[in-house]
């Protein structure tokens, strides 16, 4: 890891007014190596990123829900194999031609399920960044009644996956998404901070969307032209409200340390909230071919088959995602290399030259 030019690339960033403010960490071999706060968390008010500032963490979420049905397989609780409609029995959407295949936890784990996040022809189903009053039960309600893009398990495609998961996991734990996260992962690690919903915004980070000459503060809703040619709507508010679905996809908040807790755990063998045997698989490709080009996808996030194919700066075998308000995080197995970043800028925080830089410098 080079550590002087990790500081060079969040310096480029932050005097560039590329992003306004972000929180960095690293570890190695289950030691952090690097910690860093760098630019202001409210620009408006000069106030200064902390180690400590919350940020909406988008689909961060994403492997927290994927780890608490890992550890529900660890208890024998339910297995990758077995049918959504096990747990959620009225989720069975249907192909063109109105059949209704199988569709597994593994499907939804791996995005590999036919569902998508472009609900757009149904206006009532919000991708879990938007604001809303609609339950849990009754967005899955609304997904289940749109058709699938293609058959389970034969493309890939980015989608509410991990929403539907979320129902799942809360159905087998008899509670709500929050309570069984926080029973699996969230609660065993002391990540106090990553939650579904703020009751006030004391060291939350004002969120920022790429502007023409500097970010500029998100109103709400905000859309923005992302950088896959199409608009994504924010909606900061959202996770104020408690009536708002918990969004196994996107809609928790937590802090740079909470995550370094979860990515040090993966990273280390799962324990305590993982068996060693299910961590190793789930960092492994489920897919068995690619999505993109040196590409495929464990049930944590994209896994890299070839890295000079996929032009990604580390080892084959390493997992990594990020987060539509500007994060990205990775592990690198063979090297035992965890990293995360938290920006409060969306898009530049988590696309584009700083995510690669800044992940060239971690895993020089």
């Amino acid at each position: 890891m080079d550590r002087t030019e990790v500081d060079r690339v969040i310096d480029a960033a932050v005097t560039g007014k590329k992003l306004v403010g972000t929180v960095v960490m690293a570890a190695i071999d289950g030691e952090i190596v690097y910690s860093r706060a760098a630019g202001l968390a409210d620009r408006e008010e000069s106030e200064p990123m902390r180690e400590d500032t919350i940020f909406r963490a988008a689909s961060l979420t994403k492997p927290l829900v994927a780890a608490t049905i890992l550890a529900m397989t660890d208890r024998g609780l339910l297995k990758v194999t077995d049918p959504v409609s096990d747990y959620l029995p009225y989720f069975t959407p249907a192909l063109p031609d109105g059949t209704r295949p199988v569709i597994t936890l593994k499907h939804l784990l791996t995005h590999t399920a036919g569902l998508t996040y472009d609900y757009s022809k149904d206006p009532r189903i919000s991708p879990g960044l938007t604001d809303t009053t609609t339950s849990l039960d009754g967005v899955l309600r609304l997904i289940a009644e749109q058709p699938l893009n293609y058959a389970p398990g034969t493309s890939w495609l980015y989608s509410m996956a991990i929403d539907v998961l979320g129902g799942v996991a809360a159905a087998v734990h008899g509670t709500d998404l929050a309570t069984a996260v926080a029973h699996y992962v969230a609660g065993p690690l002391g990540m106090k901070d990553t939650v579904f919903h703020l009751d006030s915004d004391e060291r939350l980070a004002v969120p920022y969307a790429d502007g023409e000459t500097e970010p500029v503060r998100m109103t709400d809703p905000h859309s923005a032209k992302n950088p896959w040619n199409a608009v994504t709507t924010f909606s900061p508010k959202r996770i104020f409200n408690a009536q708002a679905f918990q969004s196994g996809g996107g809609g928790m908040a937590t802090t740079a340390p909470d995550y370094m807790r979860f990515l040090m755990a993966v990273t280390q063998g799962g324990v305590p909230i993982l068996e060693a045997e299910t961590t190793q698989v789930a960092l492994q490709d489920q897919m068995g071919y690619e999505r993109d080009p040196g590409q495929a996808f464990s049930f944590f996030g994209s896994y890299t088959i070839d890295p000079a194919r996929a032009n990604l700066p580390w080892t084959a075998g390493t997992n990594n995602w990020g987060g539509i308000y500007g994060h990205v995080w990775s592990i690198e197995p063979s090297r035992k290399i965890c990293s995360v970043s938290l920006t409060n800028t969306a898009f530049y925080g988590g696309e584009l030259e700083y995510p690669l830089r800044l992940r060239q410098a971690i895993h020089a």
